[in-house]
């Protein structure tokens, strides 16, 4: 089921409370919900995004023609069939490695450690064709900070490095659980990922893109975790590494970059 709005529900059934449950209840019969959003003047982004979580379908902000076709037909497989459900990844980096870190972005998607291997607990999905990329901040080995463990760990024992840590070699273990579409049983993944060495690896076109739109994202919220980055670094970025763009949607982030720059750099007016 497509559902086309712009969130602000005030006729029929309003409550965002009956609504979630009746979503609910027919994704257990397996009719998912995708969402897209409409409108521009009272636009409940957040509450559609929530609708389309619980419908174990995907969210989209249709904001021209452009991004419609985008969606509904160049993207329509990975918008619309679901190939995994209710998907979680947990990531545990090797102290020897790694002193601290930030995950980039994701706060409405965070889990409980504890949720993780709770198959009640409702997670995203992955359409057909899709990918997901996480960024993390991080700090080299030092001072490991004092964190909470509350999972089985691969690298420490009592909150210490084991001593196996240093000598394994291995930047961070990653676990994965998914469902199949008409499953309720998770299925579990472990990847063990090996530090790169004094020689960093370059990075892919689509890496180093996605870094350029998350420096765009954190400017737009003037995060205090923002550092040095800039306007003109966001835009640099996404043309370095704009790789393959057959429809053109990553020149056109780069011109959207562009017109924040120069909105910027505008001052206010005062009526």
């Amino acid at each position: 089921m497509i559902l086309a709005s712009d969130g602000d529900f005030n006729t029929g059934m309003s409550s965002r409370g009956d609504l979630a449950r009746l979503i609910e209840e027919e994704r257990k019969t397996g009719i998912a919900l995708t969402v897209l959003g409409v409108g521009t003047d009272n636009l409940k982004d957040g509450m559609l995004e929530q609708l389309a979580d619980r419908g174990n379908g995907n969210y989209a902000y249709l904001d021209s023609l452009e991004e419609a076709h985008k969606v509904l037909a160049r993207e329509a497989s990975a918008t619309l069939v679901a190939v995994a459900k209710d998907v979680k990844i947990q990531v545990e980096f090797n102290p020897a490695q790694v002193a601290a870190y930030r995950l980039i972005s994701y706060e409405n998607r965070a889990l409980k450690a504890e949720d993780f291997k709770d198959d009640t607990k409702d997670a995203g999905e992955i359409g057909a064709g899709h990918s997901v990329t996480a960024l993390y901040e991080l700090l080299p080995a030092g001072v490991a900070p004092d964190v909470p463990v509350t999972d089985d760990l691969r690298y420490q024992q009592r909150r210490q490095p084991s001593p196996a840590a240093a000598a394994s070699g291995e930047l961070m273990w990653v676990k994965l659980r998914y469902k199949h579409p008409n499953a309720e049983t998770s299925t579990p993944l472990d990847v063990v990922v090996k530090a790169p060495g004094r020689k960093h690896p370059r990075m892919t076109p689509n890496l180093g893109f996605s870094a350029a739109v998350a420096a765009f994202g954190m400017l737009l919220r003037d995060s205090c975790h923002k550092g040095e980055a800039s306007w003109r670094l966001a835009a640099d970025l996404a043309e370095r590494y704009r790789g393959e763009d057959p429809d053109g949607s990553r020149a056109q982030f780069t011109h959207l970059v562009e017109m924040a720059e120069g909105l910027s750099r505008t001052k206010p007016h005062t009526y």
